[in-house]
């Protein structure tokens, strides 16, 4: 599409104006080639003709439809300009009243001055976790972006605040520090981000001061680096300056002030530790009153004092440093009081006697003398003699002033410094956000040196700013694979290469600067000289002391007087020595610093031969321009290295009016900050991107039938726009959005509104056409039925005469006479017809109507019955398979007690093997002490015999020794040999006497043994006739059992007795059934009576079987003792057998054979018996079992025919209901027979009664629950920590944990216990509490079961506590049940405390389960089919900002979640009231947080998404009628939702309709109703804007209404919950513990 054909008829143009720049005129006929002048029509009315050069055509820029006017960023407009931008700027500020406007990257923030509810802490909750673009623009959601960015990248980043003063930038960069500082909690008792929002009032009180233009305007450039930890929570911060204005210090303009601190401390000097420092008020200071007026109006310089202060201390800068600062501040104040006198010829003096002089020597404790000495006069070094020369007042004064600037600015370093050491914290940085509050581009009338140095910064950042943008450019053409071509764009790499390359500008200063002589005549003339031919650099016409640069916004002029100076920033040395010696160590430490900061730049030095005189002034140090240079530099290496983000805060009038709109300003502005650069480049390129979907719903009407029905929407956008457009380069298919040119949408929405004014025409031609067929038809029949009277009276008075007269009256006569006749024969006709198929007829409905009665009270009959049969079959078909569970259940029982018995079976033929096996030992070992025995008897004899023979030869030796002792004198050699053979044999002879007392010991020891052998035995003996006692005991018990089992088979039939009455009963109530069938009218009598009947009969029924329950329980009971005693039996037989192992094991040596022999035989025979005896008791005990097992069986068949019974009568009596309903119609049609039936009755039940027998009274259960103090913890384990919310038995049962408690508490109430009470409710409340606050904080259906429970439980102690109250509904049995012992109200009340933790728990998880799907499903889906809410935005979103959300939220999704919420409280058991008041939370949070979106969403507020949010309202309304839930007044939460809907689709134009908004809105705060209007946003071009002046209408008519003054409502804020009391109708007694539970332990009472 060419640009010429757009100006065309109706269109409309910017043409340049001198007053609003620029003016809006629609052209008047369309615009040809050739053409040499454009017709235009201003809104004023009157003609302009524009003059076109037919050559050149400079046509005027388009102007945007009004669809896209208010755009909330720039770079959606079609036409991309400055006239489109500025208008866009305006509506939205002034008519819309919104602030801040997207710019591609940039944030265009207005200043208002006025505050405006937009920055409370549910504006900065609403942005934490949005994209940017999701909602209105706001310097939140730039925090947000950084925040996201740095958190997902882990790249640092920064955000530039910048713009002219009073624009509002450090109000901005305050709001952004306070945003990271709500977001991201440091968690740390130290408060980072306090710290770090408390060092804003100190720098702007030291740094800030009024001017002409804003009242707080920074006089320095300042970033803060914000550092967060691995978490990304702030753990500290650092800030740097930059280009303190400390000429501000000496010198103020008119109206403006010096620095607030000044006025801070001149407003406190009364207080007691300011007395010393001798304050006066701030007129009375020189350095306070040059500007004039010394207030600001709306600021109070104490109480902003005193927040300066707790600010100081909230750093932790101690009082001392505080007062150290305030000595030095009133010291500056002083110094600028000390009056300089001219002495004569270019000579100064200070008076002596000057107060201010004295105070300000003592405060900073220096000399006097050396002070006046050194501020008059001035030492010159020459080359071989060092003068002091007076200096004349002039210079003395600057002298002065000199030095409360160098103070001034020590001090603000100092501070800075400190400041930035209270801002850090322990912790290792991971990443940081820094926020740079800097001057935006500046000209004045007069620039100096501060003018050029900021402007040279903005030619910095416009640099880095035009690299950030194209980069971001090129990175969203690669993304959507569109190719990326150059696009030219202003360069200011020139400027910056004049002022700061080599003979630059700053080098050219540097150099000037070195000469003592140099001037700045002398310096600009070395501009003129080295710069003349630089293109952007030229020297004035009229001016010899200026020079221009042509920067990137603008061509400035700069006055060279006072560049020197300011550069150099000198200090006279004597003075600086001065300060240096001072007796105030804080100040003389400033000095001291800049001396070691001085002597750490020198690397080298050198020695003098002589000593030298120090010079007057250090010609070598550093400039300001230099130091600039450095710091600029580093900056912007800290700014590459980041993500910036950028935020250009506009000032839109110099008058501080609020919501005034100066064009000329404006527009000034837009130029200087880089924003019309922005818009340029965005038009070269592809500025307006639409997505595919957003494309196909704005622009389906230009589609033909055959291309909207296709499936692929993205092929369907591509063939339209082809066909509609058909230069492919004014448009580029992306991947995800298509690339228009300048332009093309609003051609679009040209062919959009042609197409859809066409439809309105052709419908409206249409409509005319029938209107006016239609009145033409009416006219046309009524002139016809004109026509026809008319005609017919000249008809009549044409044949009208007497003699026709007469005829025609004799003719109506008798016409009328026959007429009548007829009609009353014809009547008379009809009439009998008429009432003989009357007759018919009713006989027929009559008929009809009785065999209908008939049809349907047999039919009832047969329902009757054929329910009656199918219920008895379905429950003999349930008693079948109840029968068949158990039987399985019984069998395999059965299986596992056989099992058993084997088991134990062959443990007793082990131990009877083991001791057949010991013995057989036994009697081996007798066998072998035998022959052991036969061996020593051989062995003794023989050593007798022995014994004697050696007697024997003995005497014979001795004989022989006699004989032998004479020979041996004779012999000698004989004698020798003879005495050793004597030796020998008396050795021998010993021996034999040492074995024979050895056999002797051993013979006394078997002896002694036998002997104890005969006790033991003795004792065998008695414990044998011990049991054999006890066996006889056994058989008198067994023959007693025995005996109770021969009396199961007579109580066998007296259940079958009993089994034969039931069933006679049966056929009894079968027959009179039957009969009832054939006499209904008599069954209102017989009723009663069966039912007395019935009950008498139930009841000697139920006696009966409990009963026989009490003699099944008695014989149990009888059973169990008798294997109690058969298993002491069998203890006394087992420890027989291991006393007669033991002494077997014993007796293994000095046994004779008799009592060897005699043992084993005893043994084996005891053994053989007490086997024989065991194996007769094992057999009795199966027997015994076996009969147990019967009388289980029949007493659980008893229990099963009991229950069938129960369940027959609750079948009887429903029978009985109805019969009754019905016997009660009947009842006065058949009183004739009631005498006859009465005596019937009475036969049957006399007849009936006789076989009635006596019955026992039943068991009954307490509804406690017995536990032992040591399975408490297995009890809190497994009926608190371990139970899982979706068990069967426990969704069966809700509560059924409460009432399990309960019991247990009750038990231990009923057992006295206190200690065991406390403990179980101590373990109960700290069960709970673990499970919710540990285990499964986030775990809704817990939540949910164990509130429901905890309630429950709650109400269980109310009810059973005792207290009158609370028994109102209470059965007389839960009466009884109540507590006896204990008072529970404090443990009630720490469980409802923990009761109402858990609810505010469970509304918080149900609450973050539903947020993510309120604004989708509320606001951004399309309920209504064919109603489209959506406005062409073009946002483009940045690439790292945007997510594929894969999950899509619809209405539907929220109904869904809420029935899942309600369903599970309902499964859970929990009270209706706790789930009324869940659900009304929940639609709060809802109607809160989509009103909240509306707010802060400028596309939301249009008529159709009025609609879209009622129908949504509808849909939530229909799902609490669904679910019962009216009374829960949770549509109420709504309403302020559906007012604001309401407001949206309401006509917006007339007194009338304002006075309806002020009388319906009530729910809405004026705030609220007035940001709606000024939000509302027209879908197509024939809807209307809301005017300002009906905003006004309505803000006037609101101005009595009270209510709160919030934009947002608090979607944190919970209604206050209650719990009431509800008894519960459960009885304890009948409760039992599934076995699922594992609870085994706990014992029902």
């Amino acid at each position: 599409m060419a640009v010429l054909e757009l100006y065309t008829q109706y269109n409309r143009v910017w043409i340049p104006d001198a007053e609003h720049v620029w003016k809006s005129a629609e052209i008047l006929r369309d615009f040809h080639s050739g053409d040499n002048v454009l017709d235009l029509l201003l809104e004023d009315g009157t003609e302009y003709r524009f003059p076109v050069d037919p050559s050149k055509p400079q046509l005027p820029p388009l102007r945007n439809p009004d669809i896209l006017v208010g755009e909330n960023d720039l770079t959606a407009l079609s036409y991309l300009h400055e006239p489109a931008v500025l208008h866009n700027l305006k509506v939205r500020f002034v008519e819309s009243r919104i602030i801040y406007t997207y710019c591609g990257i940039i944030l265009v923030a207005v200043n208002p001055y006025k505050q405006l509810p937009v920055y409370g802490d549910a504006i900065i909750h609403a942005y934490s976790g949005q994209n940017m673009g999701d909602m209105d623009p706001h310097i939140f959601a730039v925090a947000e972006e950084a925040y996201k960015q740095m958190a997902r990248n882990h790249k640092n980043q920064s955000i530039i605040v910048s713009g002219e003063s009073g624009a509002g930038k450090t109000v901005s960069a305050r709001y952004a520090m306070r945003y990271f500082a709500v977001v991201s909690k440091s968690g740390s008792q130290t408060r980072v981000e306090d710290k770090v929002l408390a060092s804003n009032p100190i720098t702007e009180a030291i740094g800030n001061a009024k001017t002409t233009r804003n009242d707080n305007s920074s006089r320095f450039g300042k970033y803060t680096e914000i550092s967060f930890d691995r978490r990304y929570r702030i753990i500290g911060a650092n800030m740097r300056t930059y280009l303190l204005e400390k000429s501000r210090v000496v010198f103020q303009a008119d109206n403006e002030r010096n620095y607030h601190i000044f006025y801070q401390m001149c407003s406190s000097a009364n207080l007691p530790e300011f007395k010393n420092l001798r304050l006066l008020t701030a007129d009375k200071f020189r350095y306070t009153c040059m500007g004039g007026d010394t207030t600001i109006e709306g600021v109070d310089d104490k109480k902003d004092m005193e927040e300066t202060r707790r600010t100081f201390s909230l750093l932790g800068l101690k009082e001392a440093f505080q007062l150290d600062v305030f000595r030095v501040l009133a010291a500056i104040l002083h110094l600028g009081n000390v009056e300089i006198r001219s002495s004569g010829d270019d000579r100064s003096s200070v008076p002596p006697g000057d107060p201010h002089l004295a105070v300000f020597c003592e405060l900073l404790g220096v000399s006097a003398d050396g002070l006046v000495r050194w501020l008059c006069h001035r030492r010159i070094v020459l080359v071989a003699e060092t003068v002091v020369k007076p200096v004349p007042r002039e210079r003395a004064v600057n002298a002065r002033d000199a030095l409360a600037k160098q103070i001034y600015a020590h001090l603000f370093d100092c501070i800075i410094n400190r400041i930035n050491a209270a801002l850090q914290v322990p912790g290792k940085q991971h990443a940081f956000i820094g926020v740079l509050d800097i001057y935006g581009f500046e000209t004045f009338d007069i620039n100096s040196f501060e003018q050029f140095c900021i402007n040279y910064a903005n030619e910095k950042l416009q640099q880095q700013f035009n690299l950030h943008v194209f980069k971001l450019e090129q990175e969203e053409y690669m993304k959507e694979d569109i190719p990326w071509t150059l696009i030219d764009f202003y360069d200011n790499q020139p400027v910056i290469d004049l002022i700061e390359a080599k003979m630059g500008i700053l080098d050219l200063l540097d150099e000037e600067c070195l000469f003592p002589q140099g001037t700045d005549q002398s310096w600009l003339q070395k501009l003129y000289n080295y710069l003349d031919t630089n293109p952007l650099f030229e020297k004035p016409r009229l001016s010899n002391e200026a020079f221009v640069i042509q920067h990137f916004a603008d061509k400035v002029e700069y006055q060279c007087r006072g560049f020197l100076e300011k550069n150099r920033d000198a200090l006279y040395e004597e003075l600086v020595d001065l300060m240096r010696g001072s007796e105030f160590p804080f100040l003389a430490n400033f000095f001291q610093e800049e001396e070691r900061n001085t002597a750490t730049s020198k690397t080298v030095k050198v020695r003098p031969a002589r000593p030298s005189v120090k010079p007057a002034n250090k010609q070598l140090r550093t400039s300001v321009g230099d130091k600039f240079h450095s710091s600029l530099s580093l900056l912007m290496e800290t700014l590459n290295a980041t993500t910036p983000h950028y935020v250009r805060c506009i000032k839109p009038n110099d008058e501080k009016l609020p919501f005034e709109y100066d064009s000329g300003r404006v527009v000034q502005q837009l130029r200087a900050c880089g924003v019309l650069e922005t818009i340029r480049i965005s038009a070269q390129s592809y500025p307006s991107r639409w997505t595919y979907i957003e494309f196909y719903s704005r622009y389906s009407i230009l589609m033909s039938h055959l291309e909207a029905d296709l499936n692929d929407k993205k092929q369907t956008c591509k063939n339209v726009l082809q066909r509609l457009i058909q230069d492919s380069n004014q448009y580029k298919f992306g991947r995800t959005k298509i690339f228009f040119r300048a332009g093309q949408v609003a051609y679009l929405e040209k062919l959009r509104l042609d197409r859809l004014r066409g439809a309105c025409v052709t419908i409206q031609k249409h409509v005319r056409g029938w209107s006016q067929r239609r009145r033409y038809l009416a006219v046309r029949q009524a002139a016809i039925i004109l026509q026809q009277y008319i005609r017919g009276k000249r008809t009549i008075r044409k044949t009208v005469s007497a003699t026709t007269l007469k005829q025609g009256w004799a003719a109506v006569v008798i016409q009328r006479y026959w007429r009548g006749y007829r009609v009353r024969q014809v009547y008379h006709v009809v009439r009998l017809a008429s009432i003989t198929i009357q007759a018919f007829t009713r006989g027929w409905m009559a008929r009809k109507r009785y065999k209908k009665m008939l049809k349907e009270h047999k039919a009832l009959v047969l329902q009757k019955y054929a329910r009656a049969w199918l219920a008895r079959r379905r429950f003999q078909t349930m008693r079948r398979l109840v029968l068949n569970v158990q039987l399985s259940y019984r069998v395999q029982q059965l299986r596992k007690k056989v099992e058993e018995q084997n088991k134990e079976n062959r443990g007793l033929m082990e131990r009877l093997t083991s001791l057949a096996n010991s013995h057989s030992q036994t009697v081996d070992r007798l066998q072998g002490l035998e022959a052991k025995l036969e061996k020593s008897s051989n062995q003794k004899a023989s050593l007798e015999a022995r014994e004697k023979k050696a007697k024997e030869d003995a005497s014979l030796v001795s004989i022989e020794v006699n004989a032998q002792i004479k020979a041996t004198f004779s012999h000698p050699g004989q004698f020798i040999q003879s005495v050793n053979e004597l030796f020998l044999g008396r050795i021998a002879e010993n021996n034999i006497d040492i074995q024979r007392q050895d056999h002797e010991n051993e013979v006394k020891t078997l002896k002694e043994e036998i002997k104890r052998l005969k006790e033991e035995r003795v004792s065998l003996q008695r414990k044998i006739e011990e049991g054999e006692q006890l066996n006889a005991d056994l058989q008198e018990q067994v023959i007693q059992l025995t005996k109770h089992v021969k009396a199961i088979p007579e109580l066998r039939r007296d259940l079958n007795n009993l089994q034969n009455q039931k069933n006679n009963m049966d056929r009894k109530m079968k027959q009179q059934s039957e009969q009832a069938k054939s006499t209904i009218f008599l069954l209102f009598y017989s009723s009663e009576v069966l039912e007395n009947h019935q009950r008498e009969q139930k009841e000697r029924y139920d006696t009966q079987v409990e009963g026989l329950t009490l003699k099944v329980d008695h014989l149990q009971n009888e059973n169990s003792k008798l294997q109690n005693l058969f298993q002491e039996k069998s203890n006394v037989n087992e420890n027989i057998h291991q006393e007669v192992s033991r002494l077997s094991s014993e007796n293994s040596v000095g046994i004779s054979e008799d009592f060897s022999f005699f043992i084993t035989n005893t043994l084996h025979r005891r053994i053989t018996e007490e086997s024989t005896q065991r194996r007769h008791f094992e057999e009795k005990a199966e027997e015994l079992e076996e009969a147990k097992r019967e009388l289980d069986s029949r007493v659980e068949e008893l229990e099963e025919e009991n229950e069938h019974l129960k369940r027959q009568q609750l079948m009887e009596n429903e029978v009985k209901m109805k019969l009754r309903h019905e016997t009660s119609r009947l009842t006065a049609e058949n009183m004739n027979v009631k005498y006859n039936f009465t005596i019937f009755i009475t036969f049957v039940v006399s007849h009936t009664a006789k076989q009635a027998s006596p019955s026992a009274i039943p068991k009954d259960y307490l509804g406690m629950l017995e536990y032992k103090r040591e399975d408490e913890p297995r009890l809190i384990q497994n009926i608190v920590l371990d139970l899982k919310p979706k068990g069967v038995v426990v969704n069966m049962i809700p509560g059924l944990p409460a009432y399990i408690l309960f019991m247990c508490v009750r038990h231990a109430d009923y057992l006295n216990d206190e200690m065991k009470l406390k403990s179980l409710m101590n373990a109960i409340i700290g069960g709970i509490k673990k499970v919710i606050m540990v285990s499964y904080h986030k775990d809704f259906e817990l939540l949910s079961f164990w509130l429901s429970n905890t309630y429950q439980l709650l109400n269980c102690l109310k009810q059973y506590s005792g207290e009158e109250e609370f028994l109102k509904q209470s059965t007389p049995r839960q009466i009884k049940n109540c507590l006896k012992n204990f008072d529970l109200s404090e443990h009630r009340q720490i469980l409802s405390d923990l009761a109402i933790h858990i609810y505010h728990q469970f509304i918080t998880t149900m609450e973050k389960a539903l947020t993510p799907a309120i604004v989708p499903g509320m606001l951004e889906h399309e309920s209504l089919q064919g109603i489209s809410s959506m406005k062409p935005t073009g946002f483009r979103k940045r690439s790292s900002s945007v997510y594929e959300d894969s999950e899509t939220y619809t209405i539907s999704s929220i109904l869904q979640q809420l029935t899942v919420f309600h369903s599970t409280m309902n499964h859970h058991g929990m009270d209706q009231g706790l789930v009324r008041q869940a659900i009304k939370q929940l639609f709060f949070l809802i109607g809160a947080t989509t009103l909240n979106n509306i707010m802060l969403r400028k596309d939301m507020c249009s008529c159709r998404k009025g609609m879209q949010i009622r129908c949504n309202i509808s849909y939530l309304e229909e799902w609490l009628k669904e679910k019962e839930l009216q009374s829960s007044n949770a549509i109420d939460t709504l309403r302020p939702l559906s007012q604001a809907a309401w407001l949206l689709q309401v006509n917006k134009s007339t007194d009338d309709d304002a006075k309806d908004i002020a009388e319906k809105c009530t729910e809405l705060n004026p705030v609220q109703i007035v940001k709606i209007l000024n939000s509302y946003t027209p879908i197509d071009d024939f809807e209307k804007r809301v005017t300002s002046s009906f905003v006004r209408k309505v803000q006037g008519l609101l101005q009595d209404h009270e209510g709160s003054t919030q934009l947002m409502l608090d979607t944190d804020y919970h209604f206050q919950v209650m719990f009431p009391f509800c008894s519960s109708s459960q009885a304890l007694e009948l409760l039992q513990v599934p076995n699922s539970l594992h609870l085994d332990f706990l014992n029902r009472i």
